[in-house]
């Protein structure tokens, strides 16, 4: 049985922004109602260019539809480009967490999102059709390097838990980590500057203020820095966040992964009372 945050389950059971844009600017479809998951998004720009109105129909299980429906709450009022820079991490964050087998709802999202856009523009540029790898959901080489270079993938079972791909007949399971294996040593983090500790702090706090805090800020939570003794980094969380379930997976899969990619990989989160 999945363990949902309340949020999840009050997105499920009152989606947001059911349905189809009339004359919409972009529109897209990803998945397959074959495959289970299927979800259909457009939108419509103001005058200003920022998405006026979004609007979605998805066909799956509760978390398909609950972060189609977080996903058109976080972008109104946003310009494309700030929609594209959404990641399938923030709109779990957003719902507090999702489990990590259901992490394809969000990459759902954030390809409907994608593709859409491309079609504001006029299409994907012209490139060889991607190389299907698993035959059972229909998922594409390109859709697989793009989940294990985003969120850090390592396993099989991470890649099926964030694209579907591998979760049939199996017959795909050579080829998935063939994959892993090309795209993590083809991004192998360049050697960074050692830090001071006063600049490492600095960078936190940076980050924290401008790449975390906004997101945690949407549902009414908020972060404090509490110390940093080495890599580690002590937190104290606020508001919402502080009486969250699932604070624990706003922590590891939001705001750590937030600190690793701006300031050092080998930063580990841990909260505190204050």
């Amino acid at each position: 049985m999945w363990e949902y945050t309340d949020k999840v389950k009050e997105h499920f059971l009152n989606p947001r922004n059911v349905g189809e844009v009339e004359n919409p600017d972009g529109i897209a479809e990803v998945g397959s109602i074959a495959c289970g998951d299927a979800l259909k998004l457009s939108f419509k720009l103001d005058e200003n260019k920022r998405i006026k109105d979004i609007k979605f129909k998805t066909f799956g299980c509760a978390s398909a539809i609950a972060t189609s429906s977080a996903l058109t709450e976080m972008v109104k009022g946003m310009t494309l480009e700030e929609a594209m820079k959404v990641t399938n991490q923030d709109i779990a964050a957003y719902l507090g967490g999702l489990p990590q087998e259901k992490m394809h709802c969000s990459v759902m999202g954030k390809q409907a999102m994608e593709k859409a856009i491309e079609n504001y523009k006029g299409g994907p540029p012209t490139e060889p059709a991607a190389q299907i790898i698993c035959e059972c959901f229909g998922v594409t080489e390109r859709e697989i390097e793009q989940a294990v270079r985003e969120n850090n993938l390592s396993t099989v079972e991470e890649v099926t838990n964030y694209t579907k791909a591998g979760g049939g007949c199996g017959g795909c399971h050579d080829a998935i980590r063939q994959i892993i294996e090309r795209v993590r040593a083809g991004a192998a983090p360049a050697v960074r500057p050692k830090l001071s500790n006063i600049q490492k702090i600095r960078m936190i706090e940076e980050t924290i203020e401008r790449e975390i805090r906004p997101s945690l800020k949407q549902d009414g939570g908020d972060i404090e820095l509490v110390d940093v003794i080495g890599n580690r980094v002590l937190v104290a969380t606020r508001g919402t966040c502080a009486t969250c379930k699932a604070s624990d997976i706003t922590l590891k899969h939001f705001v750590e992964l937030k600190l690793r990619d701006f300031v050092s990989p080998e930063l580990v989160i841990e909260e505190v009372t204050t």
